[in-house]
């Protein structure tokens, strides 16, 4: 509620000095930061600690970016600006993050040059916040900007495709990559689905595919400040090389994974609003009705 009472009164003080259309675009891009604050943190984080952090210091840089991942969390959760639901679905992502970490770390895809404690298989453990800010991003989206999905395919093929996603990171060095039949699987289930978003009172409509390409982007624009920053190292690739740009396909298809993980933690409250209602083919929860 305090978050709404902040919204109105930013959004009352814009009306009476700018445009409604400008009035729109600002809060657009204010939701959209507010929605990026742990991922931004944590991005934050790695440029300041790669430029600043002492060598032979006590704490290993690895490990004071986990900790610092926790107390972020532990902030957020504290203050209210996130939900427990939120967590639940950050945790989420971690586990399922760090799997594939340590999976890739073995295969030689890339390596963390650095030593430190907080360490998996040889993966630092803040790499699975990495994976967890993308869901922590878009569960605060779909509920700051009071998102609905029109069109949305049944839940159960939703899990199939996510899960054939999320295989096939792994199974590609065994077998045949099926990376682009599978982006072609995202445009038969989800081509027709549509997002419908307020960032203030107009309500404003994005095809899903192609706002989970624009994130795609921007995810690999945040990859290589990691990668030229000398955090990870890509195997082939020097410390300061940018990430082959065919990688975005590979975050184009891991948010489909992120989305739906999302969907399952969240459906309830996805269910209560018109755009899921029909398509998750799940009963709706009859609870309080309030946002998570």
């Amino acid at each position: 509620m305090e978050n709404l009472r902040v919204e109105r009164r930013l959004g009352d003080a814009m009306r009476a000095r700018l445009p409604l259309w400008a009035v729109e675009f600002v809060m657009f891009g204010l939701k959209m930061a507010w929605a990026c604050l742990f991922s931004g943190l944590l991005l934050a984080a790695i440029i300041l600690s790669a430029l600043f952090w002492p060598e032979g210091a006590t704490l290993a840089r690895y490990d004071a970016l986990t900790l610092f991942a926790l107390l972020v969390q532990g902030l957020m959760l504290y203050f209210r600006l996130e939900s427990w639901r939120e967590a639940k679905v950050i945790l989420l992502f971690h586990v399922t993050g760090t799997a594939m970490e340590i999976f890739k770390l073995q295969m030689g895809s890339w390596s963390y040059p650095e030593a430190g404690l907080l360490m998996l298989g040889g993966v630092p453990l803040f790499s699975g916040f990495m994976y967890a800010s993308v869901g922590s991003f878009i569960a605060r989206a779909i509920r700051l900007f009071d998102m609905t999905f029109v069109g949305y395919p049944p839940m159960r093929w939703a899990i199939v495709l996510a899960l054939a996603i999320y295989i096939n990171f792994f199974a590609h060095h065994y077998i045949w990559d099926a990376r682009y039949l599978l982006m072609l699987a995202t445009l038969v289930l989800f081509g027709r689905v549509t997002i419908r978003f307020t960032p203030m009172r107009r309500q404003m409509r994005l095809p899903m595919v192609l706002s989970a390409a624009f994130a795609a982007f921007f995810l690999y624009v945040a990859e290589n400040i990691g990668t030229l920053s000398g955090t990870w190292i890509y195997s082939g690739e020097g410390k300061f090389a940018f990430t082959d740009p065919a990688k975005m396909g590979s975050w184009y298809l891991l948010l489909f994974v992120s989305f739906v993980q999302v969907t399952l933690v969240c459906r309830d409250v996805l269910l209560q609003r018109k755009g899921l209602m029909n398509e998750l083919e799940i009963p709706a929860h009859h609870g309080s009705g309030q946002r998570p």
